[in-house]
């Protein structure tokens, strides 16, 4: 009895241990860049440690909040004429659950081939009869990580991406869910502050290769052709890429990307972030940007989110931020789910990854590097819109929170590994 008692808590160990780490090292040193994101080793440098290159000819467009970016999701979806394929985490049942999947579902009935890949974790609150009414329709849905044996290792390994991808030709990432919580446009606490990008152009390819990365792993079936992959003519003047980040491929991708666009910064830091809890050598990566006198700002959840324990371990941590000069604002209107980085006014990133270890580390993630001034400039128009709806945490102000608060704080951040 003792000696299966031990195999079961050594296996349980192993699972546990499985579960908590990406099995990878990770980067240990700061990075000092000797190059701005207005250089061309900047460019050399993303493309060459990220992987796909930066391509020029794209035309993104920016939408904010549900009433933006779910007609024009919907708009491409019903105007699919071959393929669409489609992943995220947040998909509920509810009114704009049931109006994508009657969309997915009549294209699926007019002969495009539809896959939908959906989370396990992220799917809890989605009625089993809506998946089933999509793929009796013909819509091929799976799920990524399900609980079963063969994922016990992995089952806190969650696809966190946000993909859309119509013909090939048209694609779509940012932050929002498929859940009636993004409706409206963040007029008041019940509906959520977001942001998502609809992509033409040479970069909808790696988008389209950023889907087929977690459908391989799903259904091991090969997608491939015209439908998926046509000829991509330029679309508008704008350089981007289009890269992925897991733990079982790349887990540091996302992390160094973020760590060689603070290091490359020159004049300009802003960041929106849904959850931000950042590890120590990013946090001195930050800090060192504000010491050589570049302006780091950060607009952040107020009182407005759906994950209170992270945010204990976001506030908890930044006391080296404030006192080096960085600015953070808190988001006081609704749940602030944004998730953007702009640097120079030149440089951008936007997608699915926060700004923690779980996206940094735990999660798939993929994200939109675009490099144009006037994207640049037109996210950093908004962040100061998003800024003058958000009320300044000074480092007095910081210091001078209640013990009890400060306590449940730093009990918060012993768990920052997995937040």
């Amino acid at each position: 009895m003792a000696t299966v008692l031990a195999i079961v808590l050594t296996a349980a160990a192993v699972l546990l241990i499985l579960n908590l780490t990406s099995g990878e090292k990770k980067i240990e040193h700061e990075i000092h860049a000797e190059y701005g994101v207005d250089t061309p080793q900047f460019r050399r440098t993303m493309g060459a440690l990220l992987g796909p290159s930066l391509l020029g000819g794209n035309a993104v467009t920016s939408l904010q909040n549900g009433d933006e970016i779910f007609p024009a999701m919907l708009e491409a979806i019903r105007s699919a004429e071959h393929t669409i394929t489609f992943e995220t985490y947040i998909y509920w049942s509810g009114e704009v659950g049931r109006t994508f999947a009657d969309a997915l579902i009549d294209r699926a009935r007019h002969g495009v081939v539809v896959h939908v890949l959906l989370d396990w974790v992220g799917t809890g609150k989605l009625d089993d009869a809506m998946i089933d009414e999509m793929k009796d329709a013909g819509v091929q849905v799976d799920k990524f990580h399900p609980l079963h044996w063969y994922n016990l290792g992995r089952m806190n390994n969650r696809t966190h991406r946000k993909l859309l991808v119509v013909d090939g030709r048209i694609g779509f990432t940012g932050g929002v869910g498929i859940a009636d919580l993004w409706q409206g446009h963040a007029q008041d606490s019940l509906h959520w502050r977001d942001s998502h990008y609809r992509i033409e152009g040479p970069a909808v390819a790696q988008m389209q290769a950023a889907f087929m990365d977690n459908w391989l792993k799903t259904r091991t079936r090969v997608l491939h052709g015209e439908g998926y992959f046509p000829p991509l003519p330029a679309a508008g003047e704008a350089d981007a890429q289009v890269f992925t980040s897991s733990p079982d491929q790349g887990s540091e991708s996302v992390r160094l990307m973020y760590m060689l666009s603070l290091a490359a910064a020159e004049h300009s830091i802003r960041i929106a972030a849904s959850y931000f809890v950042p590890d120590s050598l990013v946090t001195a990566t930050l800090v060192s940007a504000a010491e050589r006198g570049v302006r780091v700002e950060l607009v952040l959840p107020g009182k407005h989110i759906d994950a209170t324990f992270v945010r204990k371990a976001s506030r908890g941590g930044w006391g080296p931020l404030l006192e080096a000069g960085v600015k953070i604002y808190e988001y006081q209107p609704t749940m602030y789910h944004c998730k953007v980085m702009i640097v120079d006014d030149l440089w951008t990133s936007v997608g699915s990854t926060n700004f923690d270890n779980r996206s940094f580390r735990l999660n798939a993630e993929a994200n939109l590097n675009v490099l144009d001034r006037d994207f640049a400039l037109e996210q950093a128009r908004q962040f100061e819109l998003d800024k003058a709806s958000s009320r300044e945490i000074t480092h007095a102000l910081w210091e001078a929170r209640p013990f009890k608060e400060k306590l449940s704080e730093r009990f918060a951040r012993l768990f920052r590994s997995q937040l």
